[in-house]
């Protein structure tokens, strides 16, 4: 027997990898203008030198699910710096934007991407209970927005 141990990257690491698939699924399902890539808004919560690990790991998963930033796909980034205002701006200007789907993490932030929009998937990888925060039905059917045709 040995004991496994798991670092924070490796955590996060396997987070990444998730969001990742998550995120390729709605990109390829939406119908796109021809020309425009289709445009991922990526919000993180605090600042890119804190979120850079997380950045990269981001990329390189999508990079293996066959996108390509510039190529095949745009992403928007933005940083709330921790705050709670700052998020909302940041949502509303994913929505001025018309981005195809919102990609952040954090209670805070994840609220206020819903509250910025019923119609852009919002995909997540952490939050405090999302069912008692009213961001999801349920765990095994989360629901929310549909891919637009």
């Amino acid at each position: 027997m040995y004991a496994q141990h798991t670092s924070k990257p490796d955590i996060g690491q396997k987070f990444i990898t998730l969001l990742g698939g998550a995120v390729a699924w709605p990109l390829a399902a939406r119908g796109q203008q021809a020309g425009k890539l289709p445009t991922i808004g990526f919000l993180g919560q605090s600042t890119l030198s804190a979120g850079s690990e997380w950045v990269a790991a981001f990329v390189q998963r999508l990079r293996e699910l066959g996108w390509s930033e510039g190529r095949t796909v745009a992403i928007e980034y933005r940083w709330g710096e921790g705050r709670e205002e700052r998020f909302a701006e940041v949502a509303a200007e994913f929505v001025r934007l018309k981005v195809d789907i919102i990609v952040t993490s954090g209670t805070l932030a994840v609220m206020a991407a819903k509250r910025a929009t019923s119609v852009i998937p919002i995909v997540f990888a952490t939050t405090g209970d999302p069912v008692a925060n009213h961001l999801v039905a349920s765990l095994a059917r989360p629901g929310g927005p549909r891919p637009r045709p």
